[in-house]
């Protein structure tokens, strides 16, 4: 290992954070990891990395803190408090929140953070499970440019497209929009295999040559599979996605932006939800779909 690497703290192992800690460890970083299930602090382990019993021990002693946890409650129960980063990290340590939370809530983190001598960025990411896996995500930063050039080395072990987009809250504000284009690209998705399927039509067939054309998208790519074989395991639950939906509905109305389509995908994405389906991936989308079209789903 690399000992003029910085030394990375990682909070929140899920579905994201477990591969993306694994591929720092891959680039020679050391990386001392929390989360809240002891047998994913194990895997880190297993993967080269190393355990902590608390926030504390995990960023007492790194340069460089990653968070990745689900929403905005989560990020400040993690970053306040007498047991949080910022009582925690060292000064002049960096913070780098890959959550998808509010763009507020990444400019008070900064503000806060500031205050102890901590340097802040928010990170989030898309790209889903097989984008953290393959290391190849898209990583939207908010912050300081010397902060931002300071970790782009890291960020380039975990994704393939990094741009700084503003300063505190851009990159959670480019991530609003990010997810507001994959859920109405999803449902566009959902009702043409409806349409198909109804209509007759080879779907896998048919998808291949949608994907060929102006029609294809990395959504389509990503999930074409899910249709076709009604595999719903979540890459990215739809739980996540109504969340992300509020916040770009809530950030439009403070800005006067009209969100007609998106409104109506977030309230799709709400009713599946309400029907039990949050725990499955954000292609099941087609259910919804389904269910409006007669379907016994």
């Amino acid at each position: 290992m690399s000992s003029n690497l910085p030394k990375v703290a990682w909070i929140g192992l899920g579905i994201m954070g477990s591969p993306m800690s694994e591929n720092l460890v891959k680039a020679g970083y050391q990386v001392t990891g929390y989360t809240l299930e002891q047998d994913k602090v194990d895997r880190l382990v297993a993967a080269g990395g190393k355990g902590a019993a608390s926030i504390a021990d995990a960023v007492r002693d790194a340069d460089v803190v990653v968070t990745m946890v689900p929403a905005s409650p989560q990020v400040e129960a993690i970053a306040y408090g007498p047991d949080g980063i910022l009582e925690n990290a060292r000064q002049g340590a960096l913070l780098i929140d890959m959550s998808s939370i509010t763009p507020q809530t990444s400019v008070d983190l900064a503000s806060s953070a500031k205050d102890k001598g901590i340097r802040v960025l928010d990170a989030p990411v898309s790209g889903g499970e097989a984008g953290a896996i393959e290391a190849v995500l898209s990583i939207m930063v908010g912050g300081e440019q010397t902060d931002f050039d300071a970790a782009k080395p890291l960020l380039d072990a975990l994704g393939r497209t990094i741009v700084l987009c503003g300063p505190h809250g851009s990159g959670q504000t480019v991530k609003a929009a990010n997810q507001l284009i994959v859920a109405v690209n999803i449902q566009a998705c959902a009702e043409a295999v409806v349409f198909l399927e109804k209509s007759g039509v080879d779907l896998a067939a048919a998808l291949d040559v949608l994907n060929g054309g102006l029609a294809g998208s990395t959504v389509l790519t990503r999930k074409k599979d899910n249709f076709l074989k009604r595999d719903f395991a979540p890459g990215f639950r739809i739980d996540l996605h109504h969340k992300d939906m509020g916040i770009v509905t809530d950030a439009a109305r403070n800005v006067g932006a009209a969100l007609p389509v998106g409104g109506v995908v977030a309230q799709l994405v709400a009713s599946l939800r309400a029907q039990g389906d949050g725990g499955l991936d954000h292609s099941a989308l087609l259910r919804s779909v389904e269910r409006l079209s007669g379907s016994q789903v």
